[in-house]
């Protein structure tokens, strides 16, 4: 099931949605603050947009806030139109509920579409369902809330739809929806966020059988990826603010406005359509505002995605869960008589807008059918899998490596050093029955971190050291074939650079391919480490030090942990928004790009093959009478290096020079 695209991209298309524009500026009848910000909120957005220059723009949907029983909805349309007359590009509308009505929802006091709602649409928005071709693919717009309504309208779209499909089967298309088909599972109860059947069942099998090759819906506020048969599905979140009822998804307090303002996770879509396939870029717009008339500051910052970065070697350590499905509590506004069950998939956006593509992940995944079905989808876009256990296999486990040893990138056996002489037979064997690449590591039950003074050291570690270097030479030479590769440990008072770089010789000395794990702690389970620029910096120098020298590395850890023992800053908080490493290390792989870059002696300094161009990161103040040029992953603003308006004191910069 490859996802990934292939040849050139051919046109962008921008996607936006939930713009929930008011009938005046910084005004709304919501009590929710966040809701009086939406008109500069698109207004931003649509700037944004106007910089990516798509080749046209769809809307989701609830391009408005007010519905079509108030007043104030005309007024409100009118402000939108006066918003979206800014953008280039054609702007083509989807229904959403706020613009025509509810689907039917017996337990909600808003007015459902109806005749009357769809004229006043159609006055001031246009069509409700219709398709555009661009380039031999075709757009197809639904009105979503009309489906299981009886109005005379829905039969109208359903052989308008139907036949629209039957003519173009095998034809590339694209299907728009206001409501999500379904958010989690395709066999979830209704509720207010998806379509009820007999309509889910009807649409489920139209894509089913024309396989567009993706749909785009919107309406929850949040994000969701999923793949229906052979078609990519994605749950777009909005411009204005974040459905806060699945603020539930979080083990933190909701954040601003009980999570309405969790503005890191406010953006709009851009579409790449390739030759074949497609990738689906999110840019975050954490809530930015634009004055009338005001000039975008900030540039659009280009983010890699896993379906097209080239590195293969770096996995993160996927510690917390990421295919958690939460249970969302009755909240007395949209839903009341029904809990909801929601999956969390910002785990995957934050994966993807990274470029990473390496996920280590225990045995438990592979077994559980839920989460390896998630595997499967992410092995689709691009993502590999280095799957780990304490001890061999049992019968079950191995069996199922077997099956689907296609998921599995590498095998990582943790073994006491003393037990592998004697397992060496069953390591054999495993490698013949499943074709796995074993990667050998150890658990460190009686290594030198003991602590003094009679206090009893019941602390877990993995890895070898790079002091055993010689040890393994010798005993992978009495040993030949017997694993694949060698997991060192990289403890935080260790620089990976250096580790990473004697590793290189190790490989080319062995025939293996080591892998590096870098820790982002030290041997104190109480000890924090919250410098963010320091952690940043680390995340950054593990990373480069893989691409330079194709050792295999593994981060440590992807969200915080911060509970528990050894509490780490991960790559992103526990809301899921990027923290600084994130963004860094999303930097340095679309700038890294698809070129060859090795490692200088120098710590993080990596020179591009045969041009002699360095890629290298510094700290903001450390710039004085520098070349060449510098990207800050905070802002995404670029210039000379010797430029110091655009330099914040706190950024981290990720530098190009010549020479």
């Amino acid at each position: 099931m490859n996802k990934r695209p292939e040849g050139k991209a051919l046109f962008k298309v921008s996607i936006v949605s939930d713009t929930h524009v008011n009938e005046r500026e910084d005004f709304s009848a919501s009590p929710y603050p966040a809701n009086a910000e939406a008109n500069p909120r698109a207004r931003h957005v649509f700037a944004q947009i106007n910089a990516v220059n798509p080749a046209f723009v769809i809307h989701l949907g609830d391009m408005i806030n007010p519905v079509p029983e108030l007043p104030s909805y005309v007024e409100a349309a009118q402000e939108f139109h006066n918003l979206a007359k800014e953008l280039k590009a054609p702007l083509h509308m989807v229904p959403g509920n706020h613009d025509i009505g509810d689907k039917p929802v017996s337990w909600m006091p808003a007015g459902m579409v109806c005749g009357e709602y769809i004229a006043l649409y159609r006055k001031h928005f246009g069509k409700d369902y219709f398709a555009i071709k661009h380039e031999d693919c075709h757009f197809i717009v639904i009105n979503s809330p009309l489906i299981n309504s009886g109005d005379p309208a829905e039969e109208e779209q359903r052989i308008w739809l139907e036949g629209y499909l039957a003519a173009h089967r095998g034809k590339r298309m694209f299907l728009f929806s206001h409501y999500p088909i379904y958010v989690s599972d395709p066999a979830e109860p209704e509720s207010y966020d998806n379509i009820g059947q007999p309509g889910r069942g009807w649409l489920l099998g139209l894509i089913r059988d024309y396989k567009p090759e993706a749909v785009f819906t919107a309406h929850v506020h949040n994000f969701w990826y999923d793949v229906i048969g052979e078609t990519e599905y994605y749950v777009l979140p909005s411009t204005c603010f974040v459905r806060h009822d699945y603020a539930e998804m979080y083990r933190i307090d909701g954040g601003d406005q009980k999570g309405r303002n969790d503005a890191a996770k406010l953006g709009f879509l851009t579409l790449d359509v390739h030759e074949k396939g497609h990738v689906a870029h999110y840019h975050r717009s954490y809530g930015a505002t634009l004055a009338p008339g005001a000039e975008l500051a900030d540039p659009v910052v280009a983010r890699p995605h896993a379906k097209t970065s080239r590195p293969d070697n770096i996995f993160v350590d996927m510690r917390h869960g990421w295919a958690e499905e939460m249970t969302v509590a009755p909240s007395g506004a949209v839903d009341e008589f029904r809990r909801k069950i929601a999956r969390n998939d910002y785990p995957v956006m934050a994966l993807w807008e990274m470029g990473l593509r390496g996920l280590r992940v225990p045995i438990q995944d592979l077994m559980d059918p839920r989460i390896r079905r998630r595997m499967e989808l992410m092995a689709g876009v691009g993502s590999r899998f280095q799957v780990y256990l304490y001890g061999m296999p049992d019968k079950d486990e191995a069996a199922m490596l077997g099956a689907h040893a296609g998921l599995v990138s590498q095998l990582e056996l943790v073994l006491g050093w003393d037990q592998v002489p004697a397992l060496s037979g069953e390591i054999r064997a495993l490698k013949q029955a499943t074709g796995l690449r074993i990667i050998l590591s150890r658990v460190n039950r009686k290594d030198g971190a003991k602590h003094s003074g009679g206090r009893f050291n019941h602390l877990i570690s993995h890895g070898f050291t790079l002091s055993e270097l010689d040890e393994l030479e010798a005993f992978l030479s009495d040993h030949p074939g017997l694993v694949d590769g060698i997991q060192f440990t990289a403890p935080r008072s260790e620089c990976p650079w250096a580790s990473a770089r004697a590793l290189s010789g190790f490989a080319g000395k062995t025939g293996t391919r080591p892998v590096l794990y870098v820790k982002s702690t030290e041997a104190s389970p109480a000890e924090e480490q919250p410098d963010e620029i320091a952690n940043a910096e680390r995340f950054a120098l593990a990373m480069m030090a893989g691409i330079g020298t194709g050792v295999d590395v593994v981060l440590d850890t992807l969200d915080d942990a911060d509970r528990g023992y050894f509490t780490r800053t991960g790559l992103i908080d526990r809301r899921f928004n990027p923290r600084l490493a994130g963004q860094l290390l999303s930097a340095i792989v679309e700038t890294a790009g698809p070129r060859d870059w090795r490692a200088r002696e120098t710590p993080g300094y990596l020179s591009e093959a045969g041009t002699g161009r360095t890629l290298r990161v510094v700290r903001a103040g450390d710039l004085a009478g520098a070349g060449g040029r510098w990207i800050c992953p905070e802002t995404g603003r670029s210039g000379p290096a010797n430029d110091d308006s655009r330099r914040s004191s706190s950024a981290l910069l990720l530098m190009e020079e010549d020479g």
